[in-house]
């Protein structure tokens, strides 16, 4: 038995977790896009019948009003789209209020959670020696709408709870179709 999925927001990826949703078990039973979801009108009961589960993958200005009505629906949702933090707790209690699950993270990439945890364990061994300036660069394509991106937040996050508490200069860059990039660095210039 496959469980019933809805994707909000038909991008990049929305089209890709619909392509591979069927080998992972799920159906999709919902697709929303801008089209046919201008303000959150499109997620209602009749349009989510046999819908389990959510993926939110929209705008910053969009996530909170969709993760909202998912929630207030009874279905849980996961959420990769990056920008909307601000609104968290206020979706935190909607989710509680309604007894749902909410997984959200402005990266579901394994190889960018065990880079966070290795520049976690970086800052923590660069927070001792002060003579170590800590920086992080991006680049991701034109079309990406946060700058810098969630990613990118999350790890200057990650510095700064290991206790690196100097100076952190982050740079975002937006062009052309490249997928995307981050590099962090701890310069000195006893090293060079």
């Amino acid at each position: 038995m496959s469980l019933g999925l809805a994707i909000i927001g038909y991008g990049k990826m929305g089209r890709l977790i619909a392509e591979l949703a069927p080998e992972y078990g799920f159906d999709v039973r919902a697709k929303f896009t801008r089209g046919n979801n201008l303000h959150d009108a499109a997620i209602v009961p009749e349009f989510l019948r046999g819908v389990d589960a959510a993926v939110e993958f929209t705008a910053p200005d969009s996530a909170p009003d969709n993760l909202r009505r998912l929630t207030s629906l009874g279905i849980n949702a996961v959420c990769g789209t990056t920008g909307w933090y601000e609104h968290l707790p206020a979706i935190h209690e909607s989710v509680l209020a309604a007894g749902t699950g909410l997984v959200y993270s402005p990266n579901f990439s394994v190889g960018v959670n065990v880079f966070m945890r290795a520049v976690a364990h970086a800052a923590c061994f660069f927070a001792k020696y002060p003579e170590y300036e800590a920086w992080g660069w991006e680049i991701h394509h034109a079309a990406k709408k946060d700058a810098p991106s969630g990613t990118l937040k999350k790890l200057a996050e990650e510095i700064r709870a290991a206790g690196y508490n100097r100076a952190l200069t982050l740079t975002a860059n937006r062009a052309g179709a490249h997928p995307g990039t981050h590099e962090i660095g701890f310069d000195s210039a006893d090293d060079t």
